[in-house]
C-alpha cells in the first residue's frame, strides 16, 4: 500500500470511529454521512451499510448531487467542477455537427427546471422540440449566469427529491405513460451523466485544436 492509500484509509477509519462514537441520530442520518464518507475518500467498504440505512429518496438525490454539484465518484468530475474553468469563447465553439458545451448547459438546465417545476407541485410544460432553443451568447457574464442558472436549479433539485416520502417513487409522474416518480429521476441523472461525459470530450477536443 503506498503512503496516499495508508493515509486515505486512516483518515477514513477515524471519520467513520469519530462518527460512530458520536452519532444518536437515526439510521438515516448514519446512511447519509457513510455515503458522503464513501464519496470523499472512494473507498466502498461501507456501500452496502449506507444503503440499508439511508432512504431510497436520500439515495437519488445524492446520486443527483454527485452528477451535478459535488461527486467525482463515477466521472471523476461533474459539471460544477468541469464548467468552472471554461470560458465564453469554449462554450460557443461549435465543432463540426456537434453541440455547442453552451448549448449542452441549456439542455440539462431546460429538463432540470421544468422536471423541478413538477417536483414543487406544478405542472409539466417543458416540450423535447424546445430543449435545444438556447439563445445566443455573446458576452461572459451571460455565460455564467446560464452555468449559474442551472446550478442553482440543480440545488432546489436535490433538496426536492429529499422531500419526497418513498411511497411516492412508485407512483405516476404527472400521466402513467411516463412511468413513476423514481423512473424519471433514474433518468435524470443517466440523462446528466451522458451529457456531462460530451462536455469533458468537448473541452479536450477543443483545448487540442
Amino acid at each position: 500500500m503506498d503512503q496516499h492509500s495508508e493515509s486515505n484509509n486512516l483518515q477514513r477509519d477515524k471519520y467513520l470511529a469519530d462518527f460512530l462514537a458520536a452519532n444518536r441520530g437515526s439510521r438515516k442520518e448514519k446512511g447519509l454521512v457513510l455515503w458522503k464518507l464513501k464519496l470523499k475518500t472512494g473507498n466502498l467498504e461501507y456501500a452496502d451499510e449506507d444503503l440499508k440505512c439511508m432512504s431510497a429518496s436520500h439515495h437519488l438525490e445524492l446520486r443527483f448531487r454527485e452528477v451535478l454539484l459535488d461527486g467525482k465518484w463515477i466521472a471523476n468530475t461533474n459539471f460544477k467542477d468541469s464548467l468552472a474553468d471554461v470560458t465564453l469563447l469554449e462554450a460557443n465553439t461549435k465543432l463540426g455537427n456537434l453541440n455547442t458545451i453552451a448549448a449542452l448547459i441549456f439542455h440539462v438546465n431546460y429538463y432540470v427546471e421544468g422536471v423541478l417545476e413538477v417536483l414543487k407541485g406544478g405542472d409539466l410544460l417543458i416540450r423535447d422540440a424546445y430543449s435545444f432553443d438556447a439563445p445566443e451568447l455573446t458576452d461572459a457574464s451571460d455565460w455564467r449566469d446560464r452555468v449559474d442558472r442551472l446550478m442553482q436549479n440543480a440545488e432546489a433539485f436535490a433538496q426536492a427529491i429529499e422531500l419526497l416520502p418513498d411511497e411516492q417513487l412508485a407512483e405516476a409522474f404527472v400521466d402513467e405513460k411516463y412511468g413513476t416518480y423514481r423512473r424519471n429521476l433514474e433518468g435524470m441523472i443517466e440523462h446528466c451523466y451522458y451529457h456531462l461525459g460530451q462536455i469533458s470530450l468537448l473541452k479536450k477536443l477543443i483545448r487540442a485544436r
